[in-house]
C-alpha cells in the first residue's frame, strides 16, 4: 500500500473518536476542487512512509487512540489494503474509510469482512453531472450507484458528502441528490475551501445563505442534513 501522509492526532476525521489519519497516493478521479492534488497527480516523486512506521506508531498508541481514518486519493484502489486493515484491526482500533465510491466490490468485501467500522462517501453531484464534476470524460456511474446501495443497506455506520461549488452545484442538483439519497443516514455539505493545492484555479465556494438553502433542499428528502465546518 502506498502511504504518502501521516495525521499523527485528529479529533475531526473520525466522528466521536481520537484517530490519527492514514493518506494514501494515487485517485481515478480528477475533480477540479480537489484539495489534496498532490496525493492525485505526480505522486512518485513524493516520498512514501512505510506501513511498519504505522504499525509501530498505533503499537505505542493504544488506550490514548479509539480508530484509524484512511483517506486520499482513493484508498480502495491500493494493493495490500485489507493486509494493513487487518493489522490495524488486530491492535484494536476502529477504522474509518474515505471513498469516492468506484470500488463497489471492495467496499463491500470490506464491510463483510469486518475491516470498517465508518465509511464516508463522497457524492460528486447529480448523476447527471457527474463525470463533468470529477474531471473525466465518462465515468461509471453504476458502480457509484452500487455503493450507496451497500452502504444504505448495510448495518455499519456511514455518512455522504458533497463539497460545494459554485461553478457545479444548483438548486436543481441538490434537488437530484436528495431524491437519490432519500431515507439515507446522515449527509454533509462541507464548503469548497481555494487553496493553491486545487487541481483548477479560480472556483469558489457558495455562500452562507445558498449553503442553507442547499440544506433546506435536502432536508425535504433526508432527515438529518448538516453542514460541516472546520
Amino acid at each position: 500500500m502506498d502511504i504518502k501522509g501521516f495525521q499523527k492526532l485528529t479529533l475531526l476525521d473520525f466522528p466521536g473518536k481520537v484517530a490519527c489519519t492514514v493518506f494514501t497516493g494515487g485517485c481515478n478521479f480528477r475533480c477540479p476542487f480537489c484539495h489534496n492534488s498532490s496525493l492525485v497527480v505526480d505522486i512518485k516523486n513524493a516520498p512514501s512512509i512505510s506501513q511498519t512506521e504505522i504499525i509501530n506508531y498505533l503499537e505505542k498508541r493504544k488506550g490514548i487512540l479509539d480508530g484509524v481514518c484512511v483517506s486520499g486519493g482513493e484508498p480502495l484502489m491500493q494493493k495490500n489494503l485489507k493486509r494493513f486493515l487487518t493489522k490495524v484491526k488486530e491492535l484494536g482500533y476502529q477504522i474509518k474509510i474515505d471513498t469516492n465510491g468506484s470500488y463497489p466490490d471492495i467496499l463491500q468485501s470490506l464491510i463483510d469482512q469486518k475491516l470498517v467500522d465508518y465509511v464516508a462517501m463522497d457524492i460528486k453531484n447529480s448523476p447527471e453531472k457527474y463525470a463533468l464534476t470529477t474531471g473525466l470524460a465518462n465515468i461509471d456511474l453504476d458502480k457509484i450507484k452500487q455503493s450507496v446501495n451497500i452502504l444504505m443497506d448495510s448495518n455499519i455506520d456511514y455518512e455522504f458528502r458533497t463539497t460545494t461549488v459554485k461553478e457545479f452545484h444548483t438548486k436543481q442538483d441538490f434537488e437530484a441528490i436528495a431524491k437519490w439519497l432519500k431515507e439515507s443516514k446522515k449527509y454533509f455539505l462541507q464548503n469548497y475551501k481555494d487553496s493553491e493545492n486545487v487541481l483548477q484555479k479560480g472556483l469558489h465556494s457558495l455562500s452562507k445563505n445558498e449553503l442553507i438553502e442547499a440544506k433546506t433542499i435536502l432536508k425535504q428528502y433526508i432527515d438529518n442534513v448538516f453542514i460541516r465546518s472546520e
